[in-house]
């Protein structure tokens, strides 16, 4: 039915009235350009009705699953009038023959529009059909077609057709509409796959019940596939159905590696082969399978895998993709363009902002434990083989030299810098996007600073590497492999992170080209140096310039983001008079190719107004000198917690600091704040080339400075030694750790509001492990408050509460409005001043049960609100980062049993 009724939206579903008072049809659509409505009538309606009244006046205690026949044929048609069917064939006689049996006012008939490959119609019936009798009553409606094949489903139906203007009889089983509606669905690693449905199958025209990805999750999205892909083979087997799939994941082991043919239906004549990685670490649940249950109208979940063994095995000993020891439970960024993949949010101008900070060490530092070296080419291992086996990786190693020589006109720091080059792709799985991360998929050049036959390690900054629960994957530039890495260390302040990797991963052919870049980090780099840009292209190209230093010690000043995320502060960077531009990223290196600074990519937010900001990246240079300080207590073995790498466990350093943010301020405009004639002396005798005194910009909340020093203090000296520039207060603070005595205290010399004055200030250990423990409750993510929010100078006074970082769309959080950028401090009543406070409280809670939270905003505003805990579909989770098996763990905390 159509009617000028001018309907808005919203409206969809409402009653049509006719002057009686009865209901005649539903709203269904309107044309928003005009005036125009579309109801539905209520003919089908009834049918369905007079179904479900029949069920429940016949059930005797509670209401059953009702099931309403519904037939199809797999084919679509469409009215067309008669003056256009003439035209496609139609013969004159048979027009008179329907006029003549067709109601008054009848204009047309109906035409095939189209055939569902391998449905019941397929080889019978062609587009152009002209539909003349079914089971030999002349039919030109839909409803009356619609009411004979539903009622006649499992039957045969003759139908009469003209095709070019010849007579045709076919004859044509109806199929059940139910039996090709997807009624269960896969989930793995986020990914949504169902059997192809009715509707999709006449959109793509495909056959119905393949497999077909609704959404790619993660696992998918990581290798590419798209939404609404078809998948054809996995692991070289054909994939015909659901079942198929889930036969070869059960095959799979974690950290698997297979190809993945699938078609689209935008390219539907070729067929694309990607590379799915099976997920490593527990970031998803195993694979499960729903199954819609009509009677309780719930979609009812169950392992799809049901042979569960013992995940507490090592990876090498090929863990089924469904093993777990728990009850099972669910954009490319290069440099920080945002993807629209994620299915969890945080705010608007959610981002995290990644830092590269970089230090190096004079002389190579060697340790015959781990029989390796750094700065000084490659480790050959010291296990004996047979000469057949020596030739055979010669000869490897020889004809891929020849094969891949650098072009005659590479600079001398291009080819010795070139085979400790590596590139670096990571992805961030949505269901652990912590610390305010803002992508999900980055890219940049790192360089390898270490390397044995047990272990390599490599640097690249954190705009590429932002968080530790990342998967990482490293191509390097001297040999054609690709391996995973590990997230070992992320400095608490500057930007850099250190990945493992195994080079016997590599092949011996390939451990041996690999070589550790040679650091320099004395002497410092000054202004009017000349040094080589070289980093690498996206086809792994080694790319160099020879650039001039213009500013050697530029302060960094980077805002907070409006989601807090990691930002690089107290970093003194290198500036080029030339560079690749702001997404090229990798080293700064002498002529003979040491390393004398990495250059790497830092994310900050430009703020148009208070409601608009966009993300933005540029690269600037690190000097390598607190790089190879923390190398070197990685490799000697450092002073904090033990890690796994490479099956070894290694003791991780810890990182003594100062938790202030601090600014550099000129002398002369110091002097305008009460900064005497004397100490300007002594500044400027301390450091003739800034002539600058440290500020406090802010402390971070909770930490041993906060509510000692102020916003605007000058720090003068720092145990009676005068400092200038960040890397004083980092000596002071590495000096703490070098003494005899347990002090922790820095004695700083400052001035306020023109008052001189002495303070003890506590300094703070921080270990390089980042995050690694995230709890999902009804949807949100919620973790420990990050160095970024700390940094914004507040926490609340409830015990300071655990931090929502992220939500997930659907979710109760969602649904009441539980959003990112607060923290929980109360549940029920019961304060939750840390993550084991908050998951003793909420697993009190019962399904179904509404629970009464307490939040605080990051303004500071607080708020109660309540929201219904589902635990059928959210489930409480606990991901947690094990350092004995280096592995993600996820454990269920709370769910239905």
């Amino acid at each position: 039915m159509q009617a000028a009724s001018g309907t808005k939206g919203g409206s969809s579903g409402s009653p049509v009235i006719d002057w009686q008072g009865r209901a005649v049809a539903l709203n269904a659509g309107s044309k928003s350009s005009s005036a125009s409505a579309f109801f539905l009538p209520l003919q089908r309606v009834v049918r369905a009705l007079s179904f479900l009244q029949k069920s429940i006046d016949s059930s005797t205690d509670k209401p059953k699953a009702v099931h309403i026949p519904r037939g199809t044929l797999q084919m679509t048609f469409i009215h067309k009038g008669f003056d256009e069917i003439r035209r496609l064939g139609l013969r004159s006689e048979t027009e008179q023959v329907v006029r003549h049996a067709s109601p008054p006012g009848e204009t047309g008939m109906l035409v095939v529009d189209s055939v569902v490959p391998s449905g019941p119609a397929d080889k019978h019936l062609e587009a152009g059909d002209v539909l003349v009798r079914v089971n030999g009553t002349v039919l030109t409606q839909f409803l009356n077609l619609e009411s004979l094949i539903d009622d006649g489903v499992g039957q045969i139906v003759e139908l009469e057709i003209e095709r070019g203007g010849h007579p045709l009889s076919v004859s044509v089983s109806v199929q059940d509409l139910h039996s090709i509606t997807p009624d269960h669905f896969l989930e793995v690693s986020g990914a949504v796959i169902h059997p192809l449905s009715y509707q999709q199958a006449r959109n793509f025209r495909f056959p119905c019940g393949l497999a077909y990805v609704a959404d790619p999750g993660y696992m998918l999205f990581r290798a590419g596939v798209p939404r609404h892909a078809i998948i054809k083979k996995v692991a070289n087997e054909d994939i015909s159905c659901l079942a198929d799939l889930v036969s070869v994941l059960s095959k799979l082991s974690r950290g698997a590696r297979v190809p993945l043919e699938y078609m689209s239906h935008t390219d539907r004549h070729r067929k694309k082969s990607v590379l799915v990685t099976i997920d490593r670490h527990e970031w998803y649940a195993p694979p499960q399978l729903y199954t819609r249950n009509d009677s309780s109208g719930l979609w009812d979940v169950k392992p799809a895998i049901e042979s569960i063994g013992n995940s507490g095995l090592p990876i090498s000993q090929h863990i089924p993709l469904c093993h777990h020891d728990t009850e099972p439970m669910y954009e490319v960024n290069l440099r920080g363009v945002n993807d629209t993949a994620s299915t969890m949010e945080a705010s608007s101008g959610d981002g995290s902002q990644n830092d590269f900070g970089s230090e190096a060490k004079k002389q190579r530092v060697e340790d015959d434990s781990l029989d390796g070296t750094v700065a000084n080419g490659s480790v050959y291992g010291s296990e004996s083989k047979s000469d057949d086996a020596m030739a055979t990786d010669n000869t490897v190693l020889r004809d891929y030299e020849g094969a891949t020589a650098l072009p005659a006109n590479a600079s001398l720091a291009e080819r010795a810098i070139e085979p400790a080059l590596v590139m670096f792709e990571v992805h961030v799985p949505p269901s652990c996007s912590l610390d305010g991360v803002h992508s999900q998929h980055f890219f940049g050049t790192g360089v390898i600073i270490y390397h044995s036959s047990s272990m390599g390690l490599a640097v690249v900054d954190k705009n590429t590497v932002a968080i530790s629960a990342s998967d990482v994957m490293l191509s390097f530039a001297a040999f054609p492999v690709e391996i995973p890495g590990e997230v070992v260390f992320l400095h608490p302040v500057h930007n850099y992170a250190l990945i493992a990797y195994n080079p016997s991963a590599m092949g011996p052919a390939g451990a041996s080209v690999i070589r550790a870049a040679e650091l320099l980090p004395e002497p410092a780099l000054q202004r009017g140096d000349s040094v080589y840009l070289v980093g690498l292209s996206r086809n792994l190209q080694a790319t160099s310039r020879k650039s001039i230093v213009t500013n050697p010690c530029a302060a960094l000043n980077i805002g907070s983001a409006d989601s807090p995320r990691y930002r690089a502060t107290n970093m003194e960077v290198i500036e080029l008079d030339t560079d690749f531009g702001s997404s090229f990223s990798g080293a700064l290196t002498d002529e003979q190719g040491r390393i004398r600074a990495i250059w790497g990519s830092f994310s900050t937010q430009i703020k148009y107004s208070s409601t608009s900001s966009e993300d933005h990246q540029f690269v600037r240079g690190i000097p390598v000198s607190a790089i190879s300080q923390v190398l070197e207590k990685i490799i000697n073995g450092g002073n904090g917690p033990a890690l796994l790498i490479n099956g070894v466990k290694r003791p991780m350093p810890l990182v003594r600091i100062l938790e202030v943010e601090l600014y550099p301020t000129l002398l002369s405009k110091a002097r305008s704040f009460g900064l005497s004639d004397d100490w300007i002396q002594i500044l400027v005798k301390k450091d003739p080339v800034r002539r600058q005194v440290l500020r406090v910009k802010g402390c971070l909340a909770g930490s041993k400075a906060e509510n000692l020093l102020e916003q605007g203090d000058m720090v003068l000296a720092v145990n009676k030694m005068p400092v200038t520039c960040f890397s004083d207060i980092e000596a002071a603070c590495r000096t703490l750790d070098k003494g005899s005595h347990n002090d922790e205290n820095l004695n700083l010399t400052i001035l306020r509001q023109g008052r001189e004055m002495e303070l003890i200030v506590g300094t703070d250990k921080r270990d390089g492990n980042g995050t690694t423990r995230a709890i999902n409750w009804c949807g949100c993510v919620v973790q420990d408050p990050h160095p970024a929010v700390r940094a914004l100078g507040f926490l609340p006074e409830e015990g300071h509460g655990v931090y929502v970082t992220r939500w997930c769309h659907g979710s109760p959080a969602h649904r009441y409005g539980l959003y990112a950028l607060q923290w929980i401090v109360e549940v029920n009543g019961k304060k939750t001043p840390d993550l084991n406070a908050f998951a003793d409280a909420t697993k009190e809670l019962e399904h179904g049960q509404f629970v009464r939270i307490r939040t605080v905003h990051l303004n500071g505003k607080p708020r109660v609100l309540t929201l219904k805990q589902d635990l059928h579909y959210w489930p409480t989770w606990e991901l947690r980062f094990d350092p004995d098996t280096a592995l993600w763990r996820r454990d269920i905390l709370k769910a239905l049993k």
